[in-house]
């Protein structure tokens, strides 16, 4: 399963979530990461030191996401300038509005 405008894939099917029970914030394509954490940490009675490798690649993974949405949102605002700039060429203000030329 391939999430729109996003360069990873979704790994952890609708029902490993639900068997799971991931919340639905966290249903992203990380979720196959939080799964062997969560299940870590409550082997592990939630010690912070315990499942650091686990946590670690899920952290990592999340960071991932949160860099490519904002390298993605860089570039809207980008091209959004662009279109901007492009528009104001075309049609500049009037230094003078026309109501203060008549005579």
């Amino acid at each position: 399963m391939e999430v729109e405008g996003s360069s990873k894939k979704m790994i952890a099917t609708q029902a490993e979530m639900v068997e799971a029970r991931v919340p639905l914030p966290y249903r992203d394509q990380c979720a196959h990461l939080l799964i062997p954490l969560n299940k870590c940490r409550q082997s592990e009675l939630y010690l912070p030191w315990k499942c650091e490798t686990e946590r670690h690649s899920y952290e990592k993974c999340e960071y991932e996401l949160v860099m490519e949405r904002m390298l993605k949102m860089q570039k809207i605002r980008e091209e959004e300038a662009k279109l901007k700039q492009q528009q104001t060429k075309k049609q500049p203000f009037p230094l003078i509005p026309k109501t203060a030329q008549a005579s």
